[in-house]
């Protein structure tokens, strides 16, 4: 059996997982990334949490073949350099020289989007696909593209930022500096923020009542309200599906892949964020007519997609 290390490098927590070849993580070890700090000091952390996991597993980096790492921002995979990451602080960063200062393997680095979509790709709701595209609905939102099985990152690694295309023009103002970006409108935190218009346009709905209750407003409060009759919510959740399907006919139109899946805690709504937003796709797609579709599906691996895809960016690369 052969093992493989992937890091996934995130503003929150840094975890490393030690994946077997059959794409099965046996052992983990994490910690705080505690941002901001040196890149160095993260890099080491980095390091330490690969030999935890590994011990962990019961077993020695002899065992290894490589360490993956997947992380925000642009990752220059043939320099091994994070190039710019706003969420680090990262600066032309030579991280996979910092990690082999500690562990003498083979280390790959990939933006993290594209390595949990590989992930999905090998051992997800992607897997079997030969061109497959995944979006995350996160705080931001996410995109990974895979092209006849490889990442594609575009020629400066930046590629796969599906999050920063406009769907509305002069539309809400997005983190990028762009206004109506896909990210302004179906991420959660656009969720959240068109709840919070709506309140404040009704503020005797159930959804002000919820976050009164509650002391805040979530990426499910419309959801539960339109559960519980709020008229005003179920607008909301019509507009968040209709935004959202706008996003996934675009990405579905430009890449036509065998499979698009979508991931992120929103997801967990089930069905009735995906009926009716698969069938505004399937009305508004340009291949409506077309006797084979992009297949939408919920991607199935949660937080380990980006730990396995990390692990097997050896054999990506």
């Amino acid at each position: 059996m052969k093992y493989y290390v992937g890091i996934d490098l995130g503003g929150t927590n840094i975890v490393a997982g030690v994946v077997d070849e059959e794409y099965n993580i046996i052992a983990k070890a994490s910690t705080k990334t505690n941002c901001p700090r040196p890149e160095k000091e993260i890099a080491d952390d980095m390091a330490k949490m690969a030999v935890e996991a590994v011990r962990n597993a019961k077993l020695t980096m002899d065992d290894i073949q490589w360490i993956g790492v997947g992380t925000p921002g642009i990752a220059n995979s043939e320099k091994g350099i994070i190039e710019y990451s706003n969420n680090l602080g990262f600066n032309n960063t030579p991280m996979v020289k910092y990690i082999q200062e500690t562990i003498d393997k083979p280390v790959f680095i990939e933006n993290d989007a594209n390595a949990a979509a590989y992930g999905e790709f090998v051992a997800g709701a992607a897997k079997g696909a030969k061109n497959a595209v995944c979006i995350t609905l996160g705080t931001g939102v996410g995109g990974g593209i895979i092209i006849d099985g490889k990442i594609y990152s575009g020629s400066n690694f930046a590629g796969a930022e599906l999050g920063h295309t406009v769907i509305e023009v002069d539309g809400a103002q997005c983190s990028c500096g762009r206004k109506g970006c896909f990210e302004a409108y179906s991420s959660a935190t656009g969720l959240i923020r068109m709840t919070k218009e709506a309140i404040a346009e009704h503020p005797d709905c159930i959804m002000a009542k919820s976050e009164k209750e509650r002391g805040k407003v979530t990426a499910r409060t419309s959801f539960d309200c339109m559960r519980a009759g709020d008229k005003y919510a179920k607008a909301v959740v019509d507009k968040y599906i209709k935004y959202l399907a706008a996003g996934i006919t675009n990405t579905i139109n430009i890449f036509q892949p065998d499979v698009l899946c979508i991931g992120g805690g929103v997801c967990n709504e089930g069905d009735p964020l995906l009926l009716p937003m698969k069938e505004l796709v399937a009305k508004e797609v340009y291949t409506r007519n077309s006797p084979k579709n992009t297949e939408i599906v919920i991607a199935k691996l949660g937080n380990d997609a980006g730990i396995i895809g990390a692990a097997f960016l050896g054999k990506a690369k």
